[in-house]
């Protein structure tokens, strides 16, 4: 058994401690795109968790073992490229702690003013790099540093996210045959893993990456972990994390497929979702729907696709160019 094998429960652990605080998301399909494709696409609407993304889950749980614990810190602080802060920030009202933030300065301005609605100290710098070593150093002097990936009870937590749209489909009869997760930090897809290991071995996991952004791919194909020096300027915000860690490393190696997106198909599926089943999504999320596009042109039909629509934090300017965008390509 390996030891993700035997990590597998702590999933389930952290979906039952955590029900209390998050929503129920719901399962979405569209008819059009299914007929389209031949195949049924199921996309789990995260963009509609608290705080607009899946990262909530991921904190709720580190938080909450700690309280568990009775070691739940007065004052906590993180680095993010956007979701990870809200999620932080909102955790440390609910609990009544000080949070603290770090963001680079090409973090998107929705997610900076949450962030301080929220009521964290909001501290820009000018890269990720320094927000990264910010943080850490906080986190040696009377704060408490809390990761957006590397930690355990973050992945479990982010891997309530999979459970919870598995069990829906379990309970529908669907055989879930592949699952699309974008790659940031790795966390995501890792608590993924370790959820259809529980629910569905048998369904494929697909990472995806922005093909400029493709750290974890580079990774995954060496001996070693790869680091860019500065973030990528993908239109995928949330995915422009420098590196994986050796944790999350660990799991990604038993993905079965990884993808890399253009931008262009990036921005043109952010804008099929958005105008065709008129949800909001971030570009960081529709990248999954980009890949399961063009894996599913060289499949089988009749495919069983759950696709993990990660957030929803997008600029309204944004928006609404994504939502007059000329749909050019056929699905």
């Amino acid at each position: 058994m390996t030891d993700s094998a035997k990590n597998t429960p702590d999933v389930a652990k952290a979906y039952a401690r955590i029900k209390p605080y998050i929503h129920k998301t719901p399962l979405l399909h569209s008819n059009l795109l299914n007929e389209m494709l031949g195949s049924k696409i199921y996309f789990k609407m995260d963009a509609v968790q608290k705080t607009g993304a899946f990262k909530i889950r991921g904190v709720l749980n580190h938080l909450l073992v700690l309280k568990e614990k009775g070691k739940m810190p007065k004052k906590i602080v993180a680095y993010s490229t956007g979701n990870h802060a809200l999620a932080m920030s909102y955790a440390a009202k609910l609990f009544g702690i000080e949070a603290r933030v770090y963001l680079p300065e090409n973090v998107s301005p929705i997610k900076k003013r949450i962030a301080k609605y929220y009521g964290a100290d909001v501290v820009e710098v000018a890269t990720r790099q320094e927000a990264e070593d910010a943080a850490a150093a906080d986190g040696q002097n009377g704060f408490y540093y809390l990761h957006p990936s590397d930690d355990d009870e973050t992945i479990a937590g982010a891997g309530t996210m999979c459970y919870e749209a598995l069990l829906e489909l379990n309970q529908t009869g669907e055989k879930t045959d592949a699952i699309f997760g974008p790659c940031g930090g790795g966390g995501l897809l890792s608590g993924s893993y370790l959820a259809k290991e529980l629910l569905r071995p048998a369904a494929q996991l697909h990472g995806v990456e922005p093909r400029i952004a493709n750290d974890a791919h580079q990774s995954l194909n060496s001996s070693e972990i790869f680091r860019f020096t500065h973030s990528p300027e993908t239109i995928a915000d949330g995915l422009r994390a420098l590196s994986i860690s050796s944790r999350t490393l660990k799991y990604l190696r038993n993905l079965d497929e990884f993808h890399l997106v253009d931008e262009e198909a990036i921005r043109y599926w952010t804008a099929w979702l958005i105008q065709m089943m008129k949800i909001t999504c971030e570009p960081s999320a529709a990248i999954s729907m980009a890949a399961a596009h063009s894996w599913l042109q060289h499949q089988p039909q009749n495919k069983v696709i759950l696709i993990l629509i990660t957030g929803g934090n997008i600029d309204p300017e944004f928006y609404q160019e994504l939502s007059t965008l000329d749909l050019f390509i056929s699905a």
